[in-house]
């Protein structure tokens, strides 16, 4: 029998018992008695409604004091913090004297409200982390146990840049262990819950990020892709969420760093509530690197190309797509071509059926200098003391493992990845062929729709039976083209629908300029438990 068929029999199996466990996951959840399924209270404080740009706007002007700003925010995240578990490690006082020295600065007078947007544009705006990234004097374990002491002695570099733009950051959020996993959980600090309903997931990697920026708790936020890790969060809780063109933000400064071909792969980018604050974000984030894209030219959405594909092509190891996220896209081709009179596209790519299996062999692949990436298990172990997937998996089952059941089951896969060496070669191949094909149908003036993520925010742990539903944002980490997650209203349950916006290498400001005007045309971030 070919290992082809071998794998092909292996996912079929591992769907169906992934299907037969999300049952009984479903039974015992059912049996044990009603969810919790309450929302956060809604933000009210004005304060906490407003953009970045427009808070930032209105401290220049001393129309608002720094301090009332950041209080608004302390506020808010000691309101919603203990239910949803977002932020994990606070510099509050810190903050406070910081936007003293804001007010300070502004009260003397003497400095040009102008010169102030240009050097300054978030000056005194708050902001979290992801606690993956370093912030001074904050903890950066990536929910790594054994890393539980680590306290960052300086800042990430997008840290220093959004500090430098006067920006005050209030902590640092969850992640996944070692920022690998869809749903943000692990040993060290726990399980955040979503803002629109505590008993679903949050996403991850940045899934902390995503949460407190949806409660109210933050007006942005700096997070990681690798796989989805920006977008899926953004997704799950109905905010914005940009990963960039490969290499356009430095992602100095955070951990795990990635090795190998990983290198290209890793996207640092914005998430925030405004659609209005991706732009200056990036610009900012990125730092000398923003003169590679032209985020100040302006998107005309007459001109724009529009390609539509509703789902992967029928993935063996992929859920398929909700319907209502199905009608939400085509809710929104409808609006597309009767408001700018233009002709969505429907496309078949057929490639993209093959997602997982792409992004998990290029993720395996060595780098220009033809070493290995570090492996995911040596990063379990820091490095340090060998780390055995299977013994580890035994160990779990015994209760004696500071793993999480997702991060033992991708070093498993990831030592099952290398026994097929030939497999990957067409897989790689099968890559360059698929970015290709989509730099020929973006062009200059294109935008692909894509799902978000196959289904809207699932119930916690069950992620672990649909391990492979990523997929859906994956596939454009390995090809390397700008993503912007954008969402689209409410389902019937009240959770956030969205969609992807994907353009080609570095043509950011068209899926950027797409993402804003939807926002002022169809609406974006919805407050959690308002009525």
């Amino acid at each position: 029998m070919s290992s082809s068929v071998l794998e092909r029999s292996a996912t079929l199996l591992l769907r169906a018992l992934s299907r037969l466990l999300r049952a009984l996951l479903s039974l015992i959840q059912t049996v044990g008695g009603p969810r919790n399924s309450r929302p956060v209270p809604p933000a009210v404080q004005p304060l906490l409604l407003l953009p970045g740009v427009e808070l930032a706007r209105r401290i220049r002007r001393r129309q608002v004091k720094c301090v009332d700003v950041i209080e608004a925010y302390i506020g808010r995240i000691k309101d919603v913090n203990p239910i949803v578990n977002a932020l994990v490690a606070e510099r509050f006082s810190a903050a406070l004297k910081e936007a003293q020295q804001v007010d300070k600065r502004l009260a003397e007078g003497n400095e040009d409200e102008k010169l102030l947007e240009e050097s300054v544009p978030y000056l005194g705006v708050p902001f979290t982390v992801k606690e993956a990234f370093a912030l001074e004097g904050s903890p950066n374990s990536s929910g790594l146990v054994s890393r539980k002491n680590v306290i960052s002695p300086t800042d990430a570099a997008v840290v220093t840049n959004l500090r430098k733009a006067g920006a005050i950051p209030l902590g640092v959020t969850n992640c996944s262990e070692l920022c690998m996993w869809y749903e943000s959980s692990n040993n060290l600090y726990g399980t955040t819950r979503n803002p629109y309903n505590v008993d679903r997931i949050v996403g991850g990697s940045s899934g902390g990020e995503g949460c407190i920026i949806a409660a109210a708790g933050s007006v942005m936020g700096v997070g990681s892709d690798i796989g989805g890790s920006i977008r899926m969060p953004a997704f799950f809780n109905g905010i914005y969420g940009h990963k960039p063109t490969t290499g356009l933000v430095p992602n100095d400064g955070q951990f795990p760093d990635a090795t190998g071909l990983r290198e290209k792969f890793l996207c640092t980018g914005p998430m925030c509530r405004y659609a209005e604050d991706l732009i200056p974000m990036l610009k900012v984030m990125a730092g000398p690197n923003i003169s590679k894209v032209r985020l100040d030219e302006e998107v005309f959405m007459k001109k724009v190309k529009f390609y539509s594909m509703e789902n992967d092509g029928g993935s063996s190891c992929v859920s398929k797509v909700d319907n209502e996220l199905i009608r939400a896209q085509r809710r929104l081709i409808k609006y597309l071509e009767e408001q700018f009179g233009v002709q969505v596209q429907q496309v078949q790519i057929r490639k993209m059926k093959y997602a997982f299996p792409i992004w998990s062999a290029m993720m395996s692949s060595c780098g220009t200098d033809g070493k290995e990436p570090v492996s995911f298990k040596d990063l379990m172990g820091d490095c340090g003391k060998e780390m055995k997937p299977l013994w580890e998996l035994v160990k779990k089952i015994l209760g004696l493992s500071v793993h999480t059941f997702p991060a033992i089951g991708l070093a498993i896969l990831e030592d099952l990845a290398k026994i097929n060496q030939c497999n990957n070669a067409k897989l790689m191949s099968m890559c360059q062929s698929l970015e290709a094909e989509f730099c020929s149908l973006l062009g200059d003036d294109g935008i692909f729709l894509y799902p978000s993520h196959p289904k809207i925010a699932p119930r916690h742990h069950h992620p672990k039976f649909m391990p492979f539903n990523f997929a859906y944002t994956a596939i454009f980490n390995v090809l390397g083209l700008p993503v912007t997650q954008c969402p689209l209203g409410m389902s019937k349950d009240g959770l956030p629908l969205g969609i992807q916006l994907v353009a080609n290498h570095h043509y950011d400001h068209l899926c950027l300029g797409v993402a804003r005007h939807l926002e002022i045309a169809i609406g974006g971030w919805q407050n959690p438990g308002a009525p």
